[in-house]
């Protein structure tokens, strides 16, 4: 299996693997190691390792030459324009040192002077390298945007290699570990590693063995916001897919919409097997230690909303701190899987100047076994998603947890979950990015919370979100595609 983050924040990688490994199958799930050192550990049956990935890519070719025509006086790519900086303090340094030793005005003034050209020069030069390099990270100008159209002209789908090279730090950080473990399959989730697993594919067929590839489909690329700030960047993924989507043997996504237009954007010749993202309820239940409202340090009166996910500023989190000076006795968890994201520290700083930071706690994911125990201490559960494409279709991974956590859900108006939130009575809606409509559905659920809790007894089908009937369908492809 292959992702391309840390695991331990992907709940449906590691339920994916732990469910293959007890359906009898060696695992071994390969992720990037977010330390940059090697890592393993095992999780139930299967074994995680984690991949050093060395970023190198991450600037493009022409964000390695000097800029002789666009900015003659910009330095080099590399090093120098730092060392020339730290030349010119240490220069001045040692003025301020002579100077103190009693060395006379006079004396000094002709060093000064060079020391004030060379200062002038240095700082000039410096300007027209942070100049270029914010031309070339917008790639806005007009020699940028001839770039792009003359190598998608040229390169077709292939053009991803000058679009967005940095897809090659993972092929060359995981594909020499895939060769190594020779598998009978390869699933890869989501787009990136799609290529990581077809490019091992086709190795392995050229040496004479007969390997299959799984495609996980997270996500509707075309309808996503991107993941960096690069005009290049989604165009770049939007190719390296369709390269690589036809060596798929079979493809799996996480819902009935997804898996119609995945068939339709990538002319598949079957429907995607689908496999929802729900909680694990099978086994014991596992309570985490503290809990929620512990870790908040607070009691069970206190009116509390959480927010669990990825913090990203399009999953629109802020939104509960803007709120709480409208609720002034509730209290606010962001569970998230990097605390330390600039997204959640600006979130943070929020609080401070709206003078709710008593009342916002950031706290880290607890083991997916742990996750319905741990939300279900809340009285409602936020899912507060920005209008993008791939947000409308989606039925996401928080929604199942809060609902088996038997919580009310606000959620955003995107066309799915809100749809589906009406129809069951289990929450309230509001218009996505109003923070006062945002008030009004919180309020309107913590006046009455056993409403929207006696749905969940009448009106939604839990039995039908849960893990174990989802990981027959995963290991039952494996099955088909293997000939067992």
């Amino acid at each position: 299996m292959l992702v391309q983050n840390g695991v331990t924040g992907d709940s449906r990688v590691q339920k994916e693997a732990e469910s293959a490994a007890a359906a009898g199958y060696e695992v071994v799930l390969l992720g990037a190691s977010p330390t940059g050192k090697a890592e393993e550990w095992a999780l139930g049956g299967a074994t995680v390792r984690l991949v050093p990935v060395n970023r190198v890519f991450d600037r493009r070719r022409h964000e390695m030459r000097r800029g002789w025509l666009r900015s003659p006086l910009a330095y080099p790519p590399g090093p120098l324009a730092a060392y020339r900086h730290r030349q010119a303090r240490a220069w001045r340094a040692d003025l301020d040192t002579d100077r103190a030793r009693g060395a006379a005005p006079l004396a000094l003034a002709p060093r000064e002077a060079a020391y004030r050209l060379f200062w002038a020069w240095t700082g000039l030069r410096r300007k027209a390298t942070r100049k270029l390099e914010a031309d070339r990270a917008a790639a806005a100008g007009g020699v940028d945007r001839l770039a792009a159209s003359y190598w998608k002209a040229v390169m077709g789908d292939r053009a991803w290699r000058r679009l967005d090279p940095a897809l090659w730090d993972l092929e060359l950080s995981f594909g020499p570990v895939v060769d190594e473990l020779r598998p009978d399959l390869i699933h890869a989730n989501d787009f990136q590693m799609l290529g990581v697993g077809a490019r091992a594919k086709l190795r392995a067929k050229a040496a004479g063995r007969d390997v299959k590839l799984v495609w996980d489909a997270h996500e509707y690329l075309p309808g996503m916001k991107a993941w960096k700030n690069h005009p290049w960047w989604k165009d770049a993924q939007l190719r390296h897919e369709r390269e690589f989507a036809p060596h798929a043997d079979a493809v799996v996504t996480v819902s009935d919409t997804l898996a119609e237009m995945m068939r339709e954007r990538h002319g598949l010749p079957e429907l995607p097997e689908v496999v929802m993202n729900v909680p694990d309820t099978g086994g014991a239940v596992e309570r985490p230690v503290p809990g929620l409202r512990e870790r908040c340090g607070i009691g069970p009166a206190t009116p509390l909303m959480v927010y669990s996910g990825a913090p990203l500023e399009q999953r629109g989190l802020h939104i509960l701190v803007e709120a709480l000076p409208a609720l002034p006795e509730v209290h606010a968890a962001l569970i998230v899987s990097y605390p330390h994201w600039r997204y959640v520290q600006r979130t943070r700083e929020r609080a401070a100047e709206l003078g709710v930071a008593d009342r916002v706690h950031v706290l880290e994911y607890v083991p997916h076994r742990q996750v319905v125990p741990f939300l279900a201490e809340a009285d409602l559960g936020v899912i507060p998603i920005h209008h993008w494409g791939n947000h409308e279709i989606s039925l996401i991974t928080k929604f199942f947890e809060y609902s088996h956590a038997r919580i009310p859900i606000v959620v955003s108006d995107v066309k799915t979950m809100s749809a589906l939130v009406r129809r069951t009575g289990q929450g309230e809606v509001f218009t996505a990015e109003d923070t006062a409509d945002f008030t009004r559905a919180v309020e309107r659920v913590l006046a009455d919370p056993e409403t929207y809790r006696k749905a969940y007894a009448e009106q939604v089908p839990l039995d039908e979100w849960t893990w174990d009937g989802q990981a027959k369908r995963l290991t039952d492809l494996y099955a088909r595609q293997l000939g067992a």
